[in-house]
């Protein structure tokens, strides 16, 4: 099936290799993930090709983009987000934000269960506030307990770790962001003895 019409179509070649350079990606890699050769791909971003539903459909799904951003949809009718939960290490996890570059929110909603420390580290800067309940944060060798209405911020490259006091399930909101994307906000949580 092609797709057909106007309504920015003209454009969804410049989108596609926005996305995929945006991505860091080669047209080699992506045509190893979607199975869709080299030279489609390189005639689609060039606008030398018109793109097929299969073809968006494979390259949405490799870009973790929606359909309707690389053929420019215009934002009409219900405006809803449909959020989708998921299951992480235990913890249901509510993504915020649609954009897979910059800065990531989500809803966390920590178990009593998860009260085992399994520090980890990697690049980028996190923010979490409290919504309800009170959530253990182990950051390096500080073992910090938050309650409902307080915020953390810390660098993700320290070893840290959240999750239950064990007296209560806790939802949070999380905002990570990537190296040299920051916010500026100060906890006021309390030390846990």
């Amino acid at each position: 099936m092609e797709v057909t019409g106007t309504g920015g179509l003209e454009h969804v070649g410049a989108r596609l290799k926005s996305v995929r350079t945006r991505r860091r990606l080669t047209l080699t890699g992506v045509a190893e993930a979607t199975g869709i050769s080299k030279s489609t791909l390189s005639r689609l971003e060039n606008g030398q090709r018109r793109p097929t539903l299969e073809l968006l459909l494979a390259l949405s799904q490799a870009y973790r983009v929606p359909l309707d951003d690389l053929v420019g949809a215009p934002d009409v009718g219900d405006p809803r987000v449909r959020l989708k939960p998921g299951r992480v290490k235990g913890r249901t996890v509510i993504p915020l934000t649609r954009q897979p570059d910059g800065m990531q929110a989500w809803k966390i909603v920590i178990p009593v269960s998860k009260m085992t420390p399994e520090p980890r580290s990697h690049d980028g800067y996190e923010w979490i506030y409290v919504l309800s309940g009170r959530m253990r944060l182990v950051l390096g060798d500080q073992d910090w307990v938050l309650a409902a209405g307080e915020v953390a911020e810390f660098d993700t490259r320290v070893p840290h770790w959240f999750g239950s006091t064990g007296d209560e399930p806790a939802e949070i909101l999380s905002i990570f962001g990537r190296p040299g994307e920051r916010m500026s906000v100060r906890t006021a949580a309390t030390r846990l003895h």
